[in-house]
């Protein structure tokens, strides 16, 4: 393959994987996705192919598809296993956000309740709300006709609007005040103090630190404080699986406001927030290792505001 070819392949990269992680969720997986498109742009006639943008965006969407529908991913989701990769703040693999439709897709919580739309209301509901494609040119990728574009779409945008908690954007200022308040409370060993700061049909997920054999789910405010008191009281059990005590950092996770606890240089969990009128209505939190690998990699190369509590 001629340097051209490359080029215009590598030129779209960072495009493709961010369609191709919000599709899957997880940024591994997007990137072998994107591979396995470099391959077959590889292999392609590629002097009859007049729109390479259009081809490999055709190409990323179906080998989406293709995992989507894999029995090992149905098996996942549908027992319960799967939570998305979380991404920090400035990965490209996030990419474009100019939009609130934008932000809002490539969010945890929308990651999560795509989970229940069927991998091709899922593809048009992506193509649509983050990357403003036309109708006409969704059900060109799609191989369905426009009508059926907008229909799938309409049905994820209902499902995603109706369940989804909270998800309104703030400002970093105001969700930095937000977390330190939240984290205060969950230290504190005080329910009500939680309870105050959660609306009345908050939720909470979360992997258990990694450790869970399917994914804990608690709904009501107060069984989402207890829980969260519960979590952030530390115990030398817990210390031993972070490695340490680690200190506790406040990040943005996928554009929402998060508490990232670090142990050495080490992210060991995450708890990322949607908030709604200045309070917090769901809670998604990740410690399994394999999930925070990309996110641990990026907090390497930062250069770290100071820590809210020094040692966890």
């Amino acid at each position: 393959m001629d340097s051209a070819a490359v080029d215009r392949f590598e030129a779209g990269r960072s495009r493709l994987a961010s369609l191709a992680y919000r599709l899957l969720g997880s940024a591994a997986d997007a990137e072998d996705t994107v591979q396995e498109a470099f391959l077959r742009w590889q292999a392609a006639d590629r002097d009859r192919i007049e729109v390479p943008q259009a081809w490999l965006t055709k190409a990323v969407t179906h080998l989406c598809l293709d995992r989507l529908r894999s029995a090992q991913a149905r098996h996942e989701r549908a027992v319960g296993d799967w939570l998305p990769e979380p991404l920090l703040e400035g990965d490209a693999m996030l990419g474009p956000a100019e939009t609130v439709e934008q932000r809002e897709s490539v969010s945890l919580a929308v990651l999560i309740l795509m989970e229940r739309l069927s991998p091709v209301e899922r593809a048009a509901y992506v193509l649509r709300e983050a990357f403003s494609y036309p109708h006409a040119e969704i059900a060109q990728i799609l191989d369905i006709t426009e009508s059926a574009s907008q229909q799938h779409v309409h049905r994820a945008r209902i499902r995603v609007t109706a369940e989804r908690r909270g998800g309104e954007e703030v400002d970093p200022a105001s969700a930095r005040r937000i977390v330190e308040a939240f984290l205060a409370a969950a230290t504190s060993g005080r329910t009500e103090r939680l309870v105050a700061l959660l609306t009345a049909d908050a939720t909470a997920i979360s992997d258990g630190f990694g450790l869970a054999r399917r994914l804990l789910r608690y709904t009501t405010c107060k069984r989402v404080a207890s829980y969260v008191r519960a979590g952030f009281t530390p115990t030398a059990a817990k210390r031993r699986l972070a490695g340490g005590s680690p200190a506790m950092h406040i990040a943005m996770v996928n554009g929402s406001p998060a508490i990232l606890a670090v142990t050495g240089e080490r992210v060991v969990g995450a708890v990322a927030f949607e908030v709604s009128d200045g309070k917090v209505a769901s809670l998604i939190g990740i410690a399994a290792a394999d999930r925070l690998a990309r996110l641990d990699e990026a907090w390497r190369q930062r250069d770290p505001d100071a820590p809210i509590i020094n040692a966890w």
